[in-house]
């Protein structure tokens, strides 16, 4: 088990940096984790959940949060419906609607379990619109993102044995064909009209 904290360690902060590159991250943005510790670990989702691999993870993004000013939101598994733990600071800030329930690494899975033990002060909402977000292992955090997500594509393209995906968000380009957009200074092209 050392050797794969090491690793991930290690992968964590390749992405960390990564992420840091990208210039995404936003001070006051929302940035969601969805994570499969079983699928790190080289198993099926759900099935070996580890609070170890979680604190590693943890430890990577406080670092994260600290460069970028984003507030870290982690994803509970599917048995509670995909809810999501917060700082309390978060929820109020953002206007946030609490649900009541404890995360367990049986219901809620081992990162957001992790993640509500550590927080200073957490609590767990139901939905939130993202501005960023990292998906390891392939735990669906789609809907916790505005519209419109961009997918990242990353050089560490794994963390242990989970695929690992990100995207940021953008605003919705709305107009004709005479538009012009701030990040790209410039009109639609034929294609888009």
């Amino acid at each position: 088990m050392t050797q794969l904290l090491d690793r991930i360690r290690q992968e964590m902060k390749i992405l960390q940096s990564e992420w840091d590159r990208s210039g995404h991250l936003h001070d006051g943005e929302l940035f969601v984790l969805g994570c499969s510790t079983s699928e790190i670990s080289g198993n099926r989702i759900g099935t070996l959940g580890s609070e170890e691999i979680a604190a590693v993870i943890f430890e990577q993004l406080l670092k994260l949060r600290e460069q970028t000013g984003v507030h870290l939101v982690f994803q509970c598994c599917e048995h509670l419906n995909r809810a999501l733990v917060v700082e309390r600071e978060t929820m109020n800030r953002y206007q946030l609607q609490e649900v009541s329930v404890i995360p367990v690494p049986k219901a809620g899975g081992s990162m957001a379990s992790f993640a509500f033990k550590h927080l200073k002060n957490p609590v767990v909402v139901e939905t939130i619109s993202a501005h960023a977000g990292m998906d390891i292992g392939e735990t669906m955090i789609g809907m916790h993102l505005k519209s419109v997500a961009v997918p990242l594509r990353f050089q560490q393209r794994n963390l242990g044995g989970a695929r690992v995906n990100a995207a940021f968000t953008r605003p919705k380009r709305i107009g004709g064909h005479r538009a012009k957009y701030p990040d790209t200074n410039s009109t639609v092209t034929e294609s888009c009209k």
